[in-house]
């Protein structure tokens, strides 16, 4: 089975991330192919062995702009047509596309080359008219979908018309995860943090509804109890176009400034990108995911297997994840009092901070501990879709 994989995209974030884990733990019986742009995720692919074509970058929002949305169309026209003439080659079983961008990107091809394509969920667009109409076209024209919580599903087909549609969260390799693999006092070490310093960790990219800032006003009032807590935030500004829906060099800059302004310029580190991220949570007592809403949450998983208590949002995918008060604590959005409270309750009594990270541990590995299921699920929705072509064209 030859299955051509789209990105528009070759920043490696979340969707990439878990893209890359698909890729690494398909069945021998798929031949797998990838169209991105040149890149990190690219050469992320390459090293893995992966069979790699080059497509043209789209960058923007999906938000209506007179300059931005025609820039944007007309990448997306450029991408097109390098895939259609790559997929032409190839000549694939289906096409999968990694997210809606990808999707708008596969779609007219697949119908040229009357081959099924599947798309994978892994967002929630901002509500308008617009998102309303991209959605409902893509429906209309993916033969399988596959979101990566039920709350992204409920969010991209709301009226629940997708002819085929499997929630399958993301793939996992634990084996990065493991507590044990790690000294924690040598990983504190290693980031320069006393001893007995409370630390939050916050790992995301860094853009608005991450919760960075949310998460900086509660560290302020953290320190009403706890003086010395730290927050690190760890990661970088990685969609950083003029079309890109915020601007997140400029936030990165009001986070900076927000730090200052609340007299917490050494409380709150600012540490980029970060590997292995596994060495990073090991150092923290708390995880934080303030984000606004989040589709899923990686992160969340990846601190809950390092025995890490999380507190993150209840919108979204982490209550999903979460059973409130037992493995994790889910806050709401947009917060920064309630996340303070939270956080503080947990520093304050170190044996809950312990039996939730226990339960947390227990509970990622129950659910998250075969790194192959993702694949699995995938790869059966495939065949489910290339069986009912198979039948039809037999009918015919």
């Amino acid at each position: 089975m030859k299955v051509l994989y789209v990105s528009h995209t070759s920043l490696v974030s979340g969707a990439e991330r878990s893209l890359l884990g698909l890729l690494e733990t398909l069945p021998a019986d798929v031949e797998p192919c990838l169209a991105v742009p040149p890149g990190p995720l690219y050469d992320h692919a390459v090293a893995l062995g992966i069979p790699t074509v080059p497509i043209p970058s789209v960058v923007g929002s999906l938000k209506l702009h007179p300059v931005y949305t025609a820039t944007a169309l007309r990448a997306m026209a450029r991408a097109s047509l390098s895939l259609f003439r790559e997929a032409r080659r190839m000549q694939p079983d289906l096409i999968h596309a990694n997210s809606v961008r990808p999707a708008l990107i596969a779609v007219p091809v697949a119908r040229a080359l009357r081959r099924p394509v599947l798309l994978i969920v892994r967002d929630c667009l901002p509500p308008s008219a617009l998102t309303s109409r991209l959605q409902a076209l893509l429906v209309g024209h993916s033969e399988g979908v596959i979101a990566i919580s039920r709350h992204v599903a409920e969010v991209f087909d709301p009226e629940a018309r997708a002819s085929r549609l499997i929630v399958s969260d993301d793939t996992f390799d634990l084996t990065a995860f493991d507590p044990t693999s790690f000294e924690r006092d040598a990983a504190r070490a290693r980031l320069g943090i006393a001893p007995g310093t409370p630390v939050l960790v916050l790992v995301g990219q860094i853009t608005p509804w991450k919760g960075q800032e949310e998460a900086i006003r509660a560290l302020a009032a953290v320190r009403r109890a706890h003086p010395s807590a730290t927050l690190l935030i760890v990661g970088e500004a990685k969609f950083v176009s003029r079309a890109t829906r915020y601007d997140n060099v400029a936030y990165l800059g009001r986070l900076q400034e927000l730090a200052r302004e609340l007299q917490l310029e050494d409380a709150v580190r600012f540490l980029g990108e970060q590997s292995p991220i596994g060495e990073v949570l090991r150092a923290g007592d708390v995880s934080l995911v303030p984000s606004w809403e989040e589709p899923f949450g990686r992160v969340v998983v990846e601190a809950m297997a390092m025995g890490l208590p999380v507190v993150a949002t209840s919108a979204g995918g982490p209550a999903e994840l979460i059973d409130d008060g037992v493995d994790g604590v889910l806050v709401a959005p947009r917060r920064p009092d309630a996340l303070a409270a939270a956080i503080t309750r947990l520093l304050d009594d170190p044996d809950l901070r312990g039996r939730i990270g226990v339960a947390a541990r227990r509970a990622a590995v129950v659910r998250f501990g075969d790194k192959n299921r993702h694949a699995s699920e995938v790869t059966a929705l495939y065949r489910e879709v290339l069986a009912q072509r198979r039948s039809y064209a037999a009918a015919a």
